[in-house]
Protein backbone atom coordinates (compact mmCIF):
# COMPACT_ATOMS: atom_id res chain seq x y z
CA UNK A 1 0.00 0.00 0.00
CA UNK A 2 2.97 2.35 0.20
CA UNK A 3 3.62 2.30 -3.48
CA UNK A 4 -0.31 3.68 -3.79
CA UNK A 5 0.59 6.58 -6.05
CA UNK A 6 3.99 5.50 -7.94
CA UNK A 7 2.58 5.96 -11.38
CA UNK A 8 0.86 9.49 -9.92
CA UNK A 9 3.02 12.56 -11.45
CA UNK A 10 1.39 15.29 -9.79
CA UNK A 11 2.28 12.73 -6.09
CA UNK A 12 3.38 15.44 -3.76
CA UNK A 13 2.93 18.55 -5.90
CA UNK A 14 0.65 21.23 -4.60
CA UNK A 15 -1.74 23.32 -6.68
CA UNK A 16 0.46 26.23 -5.99
CA UNK A 17 3.58 24.64 -6.75
CA UNK A 18 1.73 23.65 -10.37
CA UNK A 19 0.62 27.24 -10.63
CA UNK A 20 4.05 28.62 -9.75
CA UNK A 21 5.51 26.65 -12.28
CA UNK A 22 2.99 27.39 -15.15
CA UNK A 23 3.36 31.07 -14.42
CA UNK A 24 6.73 31.03 -14.53
CA UNK A 25 7.09 28.66 -17.86
CA UNK A 26 4.16 30.24 -19.88
CA UNK A 27 2.84 33.48 -17.98
CA UNK A 28 -0.78 34.24 -17.18
CA UNK A 29 -1.81 35.43 -20.60
CA UNK A 30 -0.66 32.07 -22.27
CA UNK A 31 -2.04 30.15 -19.53
CA UNK A 32 -5.10 32.12 -20.33
CA UNK A 33 -4.77 30.98 -24.20
CA UNK A 34 -4.81 27.55 -23.34
CA UNK A 35 -7.36 27.09 -20.33
CA UNK A 36 -10.55 29.82 -20.96
CA UNK A 37 -10.94 30.75 -17.22
CA UNK A 38 -11.38 34.42 -16.52
CA UNK A 39 -8.66 34.16 -12.98
CA UNK A 40 -6.28 33.43 -16.01
CA UNK A 41 -7.54 36.14 -17.97
CA UNK A 42 -8.92 39.05 -15.47
CA UNK A 43 -6.61 39.97 -13.28
CA UNK A 44 -4.72 37.38 -12.24
CA UNK A 45 -3.15 35.86 -9.43
CA UNK A 46 -1.85 33.20 -7.34
CA UNK A 47 -4.75 33.55 -4.70
CA UNK A 48 -7.69 33.99 -7.19
CA UNK A 49 -6.72 31.04 -9.45
CA UNK A 50 -6.03 28.88 -5.81
CA UNK A 51 -9.58 29.30 -4.83
CA UNK A 52 -11.35 29.14 -8.37
CA UNK A 53 -9.35 25.95 -9.03
CA UNK A 54 -10.09 24.50 -5.20
CA UNK A 55 -14.09 25.05 -5.96
CA UNK A 56 -13.98 23.94 -9.95
CA UNK A 57 -12.89 19.95 -10.60
CA UNK A 58 -13.18 20.39 -14.23
CA UNK A 59 -10.84 23.80 -14.24
CA UNK A 60 -8.50 22.18 -11.68
CA UNK A 61 -8.21 19.01 -13.73
CA UNK A 62 -7.10 21.02 -17.26
CA UNK A 63 -4.24 22.67 -15.12
CA UNK A 64 -3.00 19.94 -13.75
CA UNK A 65 -3.03 18.11 -17.43
CA UNK A 66 -1.11 20.97 -18.74
CA UNK A 67 1.49 20.69 -16.43
CA UNK A 68 2.09 17.30 -16.76
CA UNK A 69 1.99 18.10 -20.68
CA UNK A 70 4.63 20.62 -19.92
CA UNK A 71 6.43 18.38 -17.39
CA UNK A 72 6.70 15.81 -19.70
CA UNK A 73 8.09 17.87 -22.97
CA UNK A 74 10.76 19.10 -20.89
CA UNK A 75 12.17 15.82 -19.51
CA UNK A 76 11.58 14.42 -23.05
CA UNK A 77 14.13 16.99 -24.33
CA UNK A 78 16.42 16.95 -21.69
CA UNK A 79 16.84 13.20 -22.38
CA UNK A 80 16.67 13.32 -25.78
CA UNK A 81 19.73 15.66 -25.82
CA UNK A 82 21.79 13.76 -23.19
CA UNK A 83 21.94 10.34 -24.80
CA UNK A 84 22.24 11.78 -28.70
CA UNK A 85 24.85 9.20 -29.68
CA UNK A 86 25.65 5.71 -28.66
CA UNK A 87 29.09 6.27 -29.14
CA UNK A 88 31.59 7.47 -26.32
CA UNK A 89 32.91 10.52 -26.46
CA UNK A 90 36.37 12.18 -27.17
CA UNK A 91 37.09 11.98 -23.46
CA UNK A 92 36.32 8.73 -22.65
CA UNK A 93 39.11 6.24 -21.75
CA UNK A 94 38.36 2.85 -21.49
CA UNK A 95 39.14 1.35 -17.88
CA UNK A 96 42.26 0.09 -17.12
CA UNK A 97 43.31 -3.07 -14.70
Amino acid sequence: MANKQVNNPLHGITLEQILLKLEDEMGWEEMGEQIKIKCFNNDPSIKSSLKFLRKTPWARTQVEQLYINLDFDNNKSQNCSSSNSSKPSDDFSWPTK
